[in-house]
């Protein structure tokens, strides 16, 4: 049974969604033309381990809380900017 408002796989009712979705794509198909494989293949080949994905996944959050912070201090430079 579709959920309302669906009528393909590709229909979304959301267009913020449908950006996120792409976006999701968009990064499947740059992580296969970097590695060659997928996600789903690397992990039921056992290509990697779980604590390899852990620690890929501490990794990658903190880098992103380093990009936080640069952003933090990019959007205080451009208010100080504006006050003087």
């Amino acid at each position: 049974m579709e959920a309302q408002g669906f009528k393909k796989q590709d229909d979304f009712r959301d267009p913020v969604v449908k950006r996120v979705v792409q976006k999701f794509r968009e990064r499947s198909d740059a992580g296969f033309l970097k590695y060659g494989t997928t996600l789903h293949e690397e992990r039921t080949t056992k290509m990697k381990g779980l604590l390899k994905y852990i620690i890929d996944i501490q990794e990658e959050l903190m880098d992103a809380i380093l990009y936080l912070q640069t952003a933090q201090e990019e959007i205080k430079d451009q208010l100080d900017e504006t006050k003087t």
